[in-house]
């Protein structure tokens, strides 16, 4: 929005009591000439109008923008964000519902000076709801009213009150203290006096290559033993076998009692004693010479329901000697 005359500029290099000293000279505006400067906008797209209206407040984005300076970034950024913030206020303002364009303006200023450190302030995008953006800006505000530590995480007690006040989770106030130390590369020395970087502290999820060989070692081994041990069945009670503990999800009874034209608790009987020969088949298989978790022996119930679950080819044998 340009004017007969320009717009004093601020650099980040430098120069905030000369860009302050300048915007002073730009006059205040009268309700009516406000008004008048906004119509003659609107109505009309008079650039004249609107350069009055943007150097006339530039003094509130100043003020406003210094409130924030404690998050590390330049002020010229931020004073440039906020006038950003305002020539969308004027672009929108309406003089005729009855209030001053600063109180309407003071709105955007904070809005885009706000959404601007937000994008700065992390690698990590920062949580863009209502209540994150309020906690985020309202964090150390709080912090100091209670006498929190500046540094390092806070007490419960502190973190408890603070959730309590911003109308937040303990969780995302812990979470939020923490990002606001800013981001830390991986190279960082942990320690000034010391070796060793803080990538050299950062804990691998994922399982080694040692540990993934031995799981599937111990998955084969188990298979093989429940294979081996499947033998000693006839053909009903391996199906029923099956049916019960192999089968994701279990088969009903009733299923089986029609399946194979008998009772319900017949079934029941031919399960619990296909499940007595298969736990001592394993038992006694010749792979059973690895060394695996001893546990005591327990005898299944008279239900089904209660016998140790046996699906899936992971704890398949251990379940089974149990």
């Amino acid at each position: 929005m340009g004017g007969t005359a320009s717009v004093p500029m601020l650099s980040p290099d430098g120069g905030l009591t000369h860009y302050l000293t300048e915007i002073r000279k730009f006059p205040m505006l009268q309700p009516d000439q406000e008004s008048a400067y906004a119509k003659r906008w609107r109505e009309h797209g008079e650039r004249e109008a609107a350069y009055h209206l943007v150097t006339s407040h530039l003094r509130l984005v100043a003020k406003i923008a210094m409130r924030y300076r404690g998050y590390g970034l330049p002020i010229a950024d931020i004073i440039s964000e906020g006038n950003v913030g305002l020539m969308q206020a004027v672009k929108r303002f309406e003089p005729e519902r009855g209030f001053r364009l600063a109180t309407y303006a003071m709105w955007w200023i904070k809005a885009s000076i706000q959404e601007y450190i937000l994008r700065s302030w992390s690698l990590v995008k920062m949580g863009s709801s209502a209540a994150q953006k309020k906690l985020f800006f309202k964090l150390r505000r709080t912090k100091a009213e209670i006498s929190a530590l500046e540094d390092g995480d806070l007490r419960p007690e502190h973190t408890a009150t603070i959730a309590q006040r911003l109308g937040v989770q303990e969780n995302d106030v812990v979470e939020m203290n923490r990002r606001l130390g800013g981001d830390v590369s991986l190279n960082t020395l942990v320690h000034a006096d010391e070796a060793g970087e803080v990538q050299d502290w950062l804990v691998d999820p994922a399982p080694s290559p040692e540990a993934m060989y031995a799981d599937q070692e111990e998955a084969n081994h188990r298979r093989q033993a429940l294979a081996e041990a499947m033998e000693v069945l006839n053909t009903r009670e391996r199906c029923i076998f099956q049916a019960r503990f192999l089968s994701e999800p279990a088969v009903r009874l009733e299923e089986l009692a029609t399946r194979y034209g008998i009772s319900r608790e017949r079934v029941r009987q031919i399960e619990i004693r296909a499940y007595e020969k298969v736990r001592a088949a394993v038992r006694a298989c010749p792979t059973r010479d690895r060394p695996l978790e001893q546990r005591p022996d327990a005898r299944p119930s008279s239900t089904p329901k209660s016998l140790p679950p046996i699906g899936g080819s992971r704890g398949t044998a251990m379940s089974l000697r149990r």
